[in-house]
């Protein structure tokens, strides 16, 4: 695998990546979405391709910490809804990985992170503000969730950018703070521990990632600490802001990148 060990690394290339895995935290258990700047880090510091294996564990590390602080609130029926179409998404972004290079990743995401931004503030303009999430059992809301479930299989297999996709999908169906963040806490979990052995196949994990790995995810404890102090402060209306903010940063960032 291309990429570089703990050992290669200078003392301000390892404080970036440390900095991106306690991002990683946060977001894991505040403002989901932000990830994506984590990501620009990984992929500016090591090989772009090989970042995605290497920060694959780091989301983990994350996604148990936010499973253990919200997971009374996850909406199950959502969930299950989700995760058939996810999985033709991952096999999907495995294949498209065979061939794609890393220029076309990040456009094809950069893209697929505006237009789901655009799409929920139109949405959320159009829509009561007051809707809740069991109203995804109707027959617009099962096509719609196939429709963000398959683009967030895909991007979350190709670049770890399914943070955006799915976040965008859980606004526009009405779900609130804390029910947002166990639904998503509980979806992530799941997905990422899924794509293991499709990174490990490619070629994206292995013993050297993985030991900078375990170097990393130390700072992704107080990363999470901090999120879960910040969201007991944030209104809702100022969280849907952030969430959509950090979508729209992370997708300049892969177009411009």
């Amino acid at each position: 695998m291309d990429t570089m060990t703990l050992w290669h690394l200078t003392g301000w290339e390892f404080a970036a990546l440390a900095f991106a895995a306690l991002l990683v935290g946060f977001s894991k258990t505040a403002v989901s979405g932000a990830n994506t700047v984590s990501l620009a880090i990984f992929a500016a510091v090591l090989p772009a391709r090989a970042s995605t294996g290497i920060l694959l564990p780091v989301l983990i590390a994350g996604d148990v910490l936010a499973v253990l602080t919200y997971r009374r609130h996850a909406h199950w029926p959502t969930l299950w809804r989700l995760f058939p179409a996810v999985g033709v998404g991952v096999v999907v972004g495995t294949v498209f990985l065979v061939w794609a290079d890393d220029a076309v990743v990040r456009t094809s995401i950069g893209v697929i992170l505006l237009l789901m931004a655009a799409v929920t503030v139109w949405r959320r303009r159009q829509a009561d503000a007051a809707q809740r999430p069991e109203e995804v059992a109707s027959r617009t809301g099962r096509v719609k969730a196939r429709s963000y479930g398959v683009l967030g299989g895909f991007t979350t297999m190709v670049a770890n950018a399914g943070g955006p996709v799915m976040s965008m999908y859980l606004l526009s169906a009405g779900f609130r703070k804390l029910g947002f963040l166990g639904t998503s806490a509980f979806f992530f979990l799941i997905v990422n521990v899924s794509k293991l052995p499709f990174s490990a196949g490619l070629g994206l994990i292995d013993g050297h990632s993985l030991l900078l790995d375990a170097a990393l995810v130390v700072f992704v404890v107080p990363g999470a600490f901090l999120g879960k102090w910040a969201v007991d402060r944030i209104n809702q209306r100022l969280f849907e802001r952030l969430v959509i903010a950090a979508t729209v940063v992370g997708g300049l960032q892969l177009l411009l990148a």
